[in-house]
């Protein structure tokens, strides 16, 4: 086995680990303490591997199951599409600032989902309206954004971050706009609108994953032509890729994952741009070893980032947004300073 092979191999087993571990440690963290066996314990009797743990008590039983295990998967799930998401939108405009929350789609995705909302269109469907809105709002951004970017046959870092700059605040005049009619469910959005996963169960489990399955599959089909699209359009196009098709399944694709998260955690930032890089510098750029490391990374730090909001200030919980926002800004700028130190020394 190649060295290269043998060290992605370590690596997504080293992920593996550390993200069962760190839903283990989620679940046991809260007002009451469980412990991480009694978890496991109750996984493999819900699994019909094992009889009821005994001594294992119904108020247990309740925050496991109803309460710390639904919000852990929703994590697992959201940190997944947000970084899948992440990575799809990089490859697109090949460059290691695009995140759905950075050039603007989170926003409009948020947009959709707030405007159903308000309409009182959230819970019909069981929540697949406000999928629906976001997806829209997600997918009609990520164009925009694209084509307002695009200088020539290459997106520049500094068109790339003006264009998305430039959306989001529109796109936040607008949400003022359509919040401004929200009556009694302002404060409800206004939560929503930082990213959280409390209060959230099996039904916000249920509506993601769907989205999740057909998003990841089809990301996993454009792995090869992002390889071919990281040479540059013209090489691309030369080795057979049907360039324009790929812009628009990217970009769909892209805001489908976005979309999904949106739609159940409200916006979080920083989670498709910090995890498809840092993963770049371990297991490399090529996308087919990329994608899995990517679904292992992004729910790893969603996870934490969920453990660190709500037990900071406990009993009181900060909202996920703003604990991926306090990690992923300082990595952001550090990250454009590198570019714009790169872009120098080529013009240099």
């Amino acid at each position: 086995m190649a060295p290269g092979g043998r060290r992605f191999r370590a690596t997504l087993a080293f992920l593996a680990i550390a993200l069962a571990v760190v839903v283990l440690v989620a679940v046991a963290v809260g007002a009451v303490w469980i412990s991480p066996w009694t978890t496991v314990r109750v996984f493999a009797w819900k699994l019909h591997l094992t009889a009821r743990p005994p001594g294992l008590s119904r108020a247990t039983e309740v925050i496991v199951l109803q309460l710390r295990l639904p919000r852990v998967a929703l994590a697992v799930l959201v940190g997944a599409g947000l970084g899948v998401s992440g990575m799809v939108f990089q490859g697109l405009f090949r460059n290691p600032l695009a995140d759905p929350a950075v050039i603007g789609v989170s926003s409009g995705a948020a947009l959709g989902a707030i405007a159903v909302i308000v309409a009182g269109g959230g819970a019909m469907a069981g929540g697949l309206l406000v999928s629906g809105a976001a997806f829209v709002g997600a997918l009609a951004t990520a164009f925009l954004v694209y084509r307002l970017a695009k200088v020539g046959p290459a997106v520049q870092v500094a068109t790339l971050l003006l264009a998305g700059i430039a959306i989001a605040a529109a796109i936040s005049s607008l949400m003022s706009l359509v919040m401004s009619f929200s009556g009694e469910q302002i404060r409800s959005i206004y939560f929503w609108l930082l990213g959280g996963l409390s209060a959230r169960g099996w039904t916000s489990v249920g509506v993601i994953v769907p989205f999740l399955v057909v998003g990841i599959a089809a990301a996993a089909s454009l792995v090869r032509d992002m390889n071919l699209v990281a040479l540059g359009e013209e090489r691309a196009s030369q080795l057979g890729v049907e360039v324009a098709s790929f812009k628009r399944r990217a970009i769909a694709i892209g805001a489908l994952l976005a979309a999904a998260a949106v739609s159940v955690a409200g916006v979080i930032g920083f989670v498709g741009l910090m995890t498809p890089h840092v993963l770049r510098l371990i297991v490399g750029a090529d996308h087919r070893r990329l994608l899995p490391a990517v679904l292992l990374g992004g729910p790893i730090f969603v996870v934490l980032a969920d453990v660190a909001a709500r037990t900071a200030i406990a009993p009181e919980e900060l909202p996920l947004g703003a604990m991926t926002a306090l990690i992923g800004a300082p990595f952001f700028l550090w990250l454009l300073r590198r570019e714009r130190g790169r872009a120098a020394g080529i013009l240099g």
